[in-house]
């Protein structure tokens, strides 16, 4: 495995374990909402760039709307 494709492999799965948590957090309850944007917003950036890296499009796409939503998110529930 390149090293690039094996840095990748582990960011992928970071990206994945952040958004898990993510959405474990907002089954918690909304006392939780803020982890539940910054563990989502975590994901979803590493996510985007493992779609750079891949140059998938879907991937590039769908994160990025996640990424603004969710900051868009964050901006709100620290305001």
């Amino acid at each position: 495995m390149r090293e690039e494709s094996k840095l990748t492999w582990y960011i992928k799965w970071a990206a994945t374990f952040f958004i898990i948590a993510g959405v474990v957090c907002r089954a918690a309850g909304p006392e939780y909402q803020l982890y539940d944007i910054i563990l989502g917003l975590i994901g979803t950036m590493l996510w985007t760039y493992v779609g750079l890296v891949w140059r998938d499009r879907a991937l590039i796409i769908l994160n990025s709307v996640m990424n603004v939503i969710l900051l868009i998110g964050l901006l709100k529930a620290i305001a």
